[in-house]
C-alpha cells in the first residue's frame, strides 16, 4: 500500500495526491507512459480501461477511455504539455489533439516522479482546474478516494515490471 504525503494545494483550484510508492521511479513513470499498462490500472475498480492511445512527447495527444460497470465508455482525450522522461509529465484536457481546443477544459494534470532511495518513488500528482467550481466538482466525484485506488493499483503494477 502507498504511503500518502501531506501536500497542501497550491490555491483553491488544486487538489493533490502525494504518495511514496513502493516501485522503482522507472517503472512508475512506465505505467504512465505505455499504453499497455496504463490499461491496466487507470481506472478505479470496477470500472476498467479498455483502451488508452499516446504519443508521449511535448505536443503528443493521448486518448484514455474509461468504462463504467454498465459497459459505458468514456472517452479522456488530452495533449502533452510536457515531457520530461522519468521525471515528469504535464497533460491536460484543454486540448483533444494537435492544439484542437477542447469544448469544456476541465483540469491539467503536473506529475512528477522522484527516487525516495530503496526503490521506491515520491510521486506526486497535481490537479489543477480551470475554476474553484471544476474543483469542488472534481471533490465530489471522488477525486481523493478515486485517484488514491488508482494509485494503489499504479504502485501493485509497477512492482511487478
Amino acid at each position: 500500500m502507498t504511503t500518502k504525503l501531506d501536500i497542501a494545494p497550491a490555491n483553491d483550484r488544486e487538489l493533490v495526491l502525494a504518495r511514496i510508492i513502493d516501485a522503482p521511479r522507472e517503472n512508475v513513470y512506465r505505467c504512465w507512459t505505455d499504453p499497455k499498462l496504463v490499461t491496466r490500472w487507470f481506472s478505479p475498480k470496477p470500472w476498467t480501461t479498455p483502451r488508452a492511445e499516446m504519443d508521449v512527447r511535448t505536443g503528443g495527444s493521448s486518448l484514455v477511455v474509461m468504462a463504467g460497470p454498465d459497459g459505458n465508455e468514456f472517452p479522456n482525450p488530452g495533449v502533452f504539455l510536457e515531457v520530461v522522461p522519468g521525471k515528469r509529465i504535464v497533460l491536460t484536457d484543454a486540448y483533444t489533439q494537435a492544439w484542437e481546443p477542447s469544448e469544456k477544459p476541465f483540469m491539467t494534470v503536473v506529475l512528477t516522479f522522484e527516487d525516495e532511495g530503496n526503490g521506491k518513488t515520491r510521486y506526486i500528482a497535481r490537479v489543477r482546474h480551470w475554476s474553484v467550481a471544476d474543483r469542488e466538482q472534481h471533490e465530489k466525484m471522488g477525486f481523493h478516494e478515486g485517484w488514491g485506488q488508482c494509485t494503489d493499483q499504479l504502485e501493485e503494477l509497477a512492482r511487478t515490471l
